[in-house]
């Protein structure tokens, strides 16, 4: 059996496939691995050189496998692609990562280290998280659009709106007269360029039951 040089892994979750090829460019072997013998496969052979696609798991791997004592280097998928010689199957992949590796002109990626790796994480989930509330506020405007209220962009504009709901709740429901005549349009428009929703709702509110023949709510 000829001695390994260079190695092709496609990663995957469950089952991974390994294509190697000796120094000549002669095939050595072909085979599937499961993810709990991919480590003593490879701490079986000779130091060679390991290619990768830069995709998900592929740092984790690649500090594995150097500390293996092997060289191992991540390419960006786009680029392995064009040495895909025929369907997309797991050992076509695996055979195009073993030549695109060899290639001189091939661009590399520099494998992330677990500390790098959580401050992108950090990175991520806050964008995760700026991206959701942004969602959450156009939802709640496109809501309160639906009956009548229109809230100024930003979440300032939905606390204001919200805060504003909120009042003429606690007043409705503390009030003495069986039906609160507040109509949707002594809203107006809430959000900070009003200078606040509580000032102007009160007014509304006034402004309402005086004109529906009712006393002034008093706090």
């Amino acid at each position: 059996m000829q001695e390994v040089a260079v190695v092709g892994l496609d990663l995957a979750k469950n089952v991974f496939q390994v294509h190697g090829l000796a120094a000549d460019g002669g095939v050595v072997f072909r085979r599937q691995l499961r993810r709990n013998q991919v480590r003593s496969f490879f701490q079986a052979l000779p130091a060679c050189l390991i290619g990768l696609e830069a995709c998900a798991w592929a740092h984790h791997w690649a500090r594995e496998l150097t500390a293996l004592g092997h060289e191992t280097r991540l390419m960006p998928p786009a680029y392995v692609k064009a040495y895909v010689k025929r369907g997309k199957t797991d050992a076509a992949d695996a055979e195009a990562i073993a030549e695109a590796v060899t290639r001189p002109t091939m661009r590399f990626v520099a494998a992330k280290t677990k500390a790098q790796q959580a401050v992108l994480m950090l990175h991520k989930t806050r964008d995760l998280l700026v991206r959701q509330r942004t969602m959450l506020i156009n939802a709640i405007r496109g809501h309160l659009g639906e009956f009548g209220v229109v809230a100024q962009q930003g979440a300032a504009g939905v606390e204001a709106a919200l805060k504003a709901i909120q009042l003429e709740r606690r007043i409705c429901r503390s009030s003495r007269w069986p039906r609160c005549a507040v109509s949707p349009r002594s809203w107006g428009r809430f959000g900070p360029r009003s200078g606040g929703s509580s000032i102007g709702f009160s007014a509304g509110i006034g402004r309402t039951r005086r004109a529906a023949g009712s006393p002034p709510y008093r706090a």
